[in-house]
């Protein structure tokens, strides 16, 4: 207990030598943080509870699966050349602006019952997720690349602990709070109560990213960042760190980021591997929402526990990456990790009822925050340190083609086998996947 403890200190609230800093770092690292606290709750309100929404509306599981999938379409679609863009632009500017553009939709969210009928409202908020995702993906390139500007390897420890702690401990009171909420007040009022708090929440969060100023001098491009927001990209679940290399992309040179050659060697096999992961992975993530309310019959309450136990279970399973690493390697970590990504959709598949359910966010919130870094640490493994942005870019068209591949797939999936069925084909393919990912990753 006292090892966790320190670990918990030492990543959040060690303060290193704080004279040091410039007033320039100083402010920066205090907008960061005020950043990740409000994104925590537009995390904790709107982005967890969209698909709950659209589910209570009517919407059937192709259209909670193109709400899964706009973000990653739209990515493979732009996001290489948003990273080309953006070379040598004033990357503090432009991921203000984006967020502006990006975070206004939330905005319309508010009003949408009011404007449209539940059956057209279904397809209105994929058509409003993918309009979002345009200015979000250049968004998530250019935050992830301001990030590592103006956060000094020395410091990334201290300020990405302490954001990622901040980030799940509001994200967890937010979502319960919402679910209180959601409870109480009838439907839909209290999902546009939900839609309010998360946009403002995503106005306060867009105003600390505006007050962040470049340094004069730009610290050594080097090293891990391991932050966990990922504004832009609206990754509705499992989705922790899988965006953290997008800042490679801003840095080709000019040169070719999609490279033929890089397939014919070992690296295409092991991003065959990495495909296949991300596709079984994703195939469950559109049936959950119809599962909890429709084959579950879930309140707003129930989940949102559910929601919280995750975010800090997660949290918490993070802190041990580092010693299993040193013990067992990333690959070994990995291996480990790969198959227990069935656990979720498995125990669910089982439930009757709240109680697996929440049982099922308790260990998967561990499993989540120890996988999540252990792809990106096996996958970084493997990168060469000189061959980055390719290398990178690579991966980012993998992690969003499994991503279209996976919801894809969900529908047909939910048509023949059913909402149960289908979840346990979703945990079977998880453990074909992680064996292959424990074979040749």
């Amino acid at each position: 207990m006292s090892s966790l403890r320190s670990r918990l200190w030492g990543a959040a609230f060690a303060t290193p030598a704080l004279d040091a800093l410039s007033p320039v770092a100083r402010s920066n690292f205090t907008h960061l943080q005020l950043d990740i606290v409000w994104y925590g709750v537009l995390s904790g309100s709107i982005i967890a509870f969209l698909q709950i929404y659209a589910v209570r509306i009517g919407a059937n599981v192709f259209q909670v699966a193109l709400l899964s999938s706009a973000p990653a379409l739209v990515n493979v679609l732009l996001g290489l050349q948003a990273g080309h863009w953006l070379a040598n632009k004033p990357l503090n500017r432009i991921t203000f602006v984006t967020a502006l553009w990006h975070r206004a939709g939330y905005l319309l969210l508010v009003p949408l019952p009011w404007l449209l009928a539940p059956a057209a409202e279904a397809w209105a908020l994929p058509l409003l997720v993918l309009l979002m995702s345009v200015p979000g993906t250049v968004l998530a390139v250019a935050f992830n690349a301001m990030f590592a500007d103006v956060v000094p390897p020395e410091w990334r420890g201290h300020v990405v602990g302490r954001r990622n702690m901040l980030l799940a401990l509001s994200q967890g009171i937010t979502a319960i709070s919402c679910g209180l909420i959601a409870d109480r007040v009838a439907f839909p009022a209290s999902y546009q109560l939900l839609f309010a708090l998360g946009t403002v929440a995503a106005a306060l969060s867009t105003y600390h990213l505006g007050r962040i100023t470049l340094p004069a001098v730009l610290p050594p491009r080097v090293g891990r960042l391991l932050d966990a927001e990922q504004p832009g990209l609206m990754r509705f679940f499992e989705g922790s760190r899988l965006g953290e290399g997008l800042r490679f992309l801003t840095r080709g040179g000019g040169q070719q980021l999609l490279r033929s050659d890089l397939l014919r060697g070992p690296y295409g096999r092991f991003m065959a591997v990495y495909l296949l992961f991300y596709t079984c992975l994703n195939v469950s993530i559109p049936i959950f929402p119809l599962f909890y309310v429709n084959g579950l019959h879930l309140s707003d309450g129930d989940i949102s526990v559910g929601r919280g136990i995750y975010f800090a279970t997660m949290f918490f399973g993070s802190l041990g990456v580092q010693r299993l690493s040193a013990r067992f390697g990333h690959r070994g970590v990995l291996a480990a990790v790969a198959v227990m990504y069935a656990d979720y959709p498995l125990l669910l598949s089982f439930s009757q009822g709240p109680a697996l359910y929440w049982t099922a966010c308790l260990i998967h919130g561990v499993v989540v925050g120890i996988g999540s870094a252990a792809v990106l640490n096996r996958l970084m493994e493997r990168v060469p340190a000189d061959d980055r942005p390719a290398h990178m870019a690579m991966h980012n068209v993998v992690l969003n083609l499994g991503t279209l591949l996976g919801a894809g797939l969900a529908p047909l999936a939910v048509q023949f086998l059913g909402l149960r069925w289908a979840l346990g084909l979703g945990g079977a393919l998880r453990i074909v996947a992680g064996l292959a990912l424990m074979l040749a990753g």
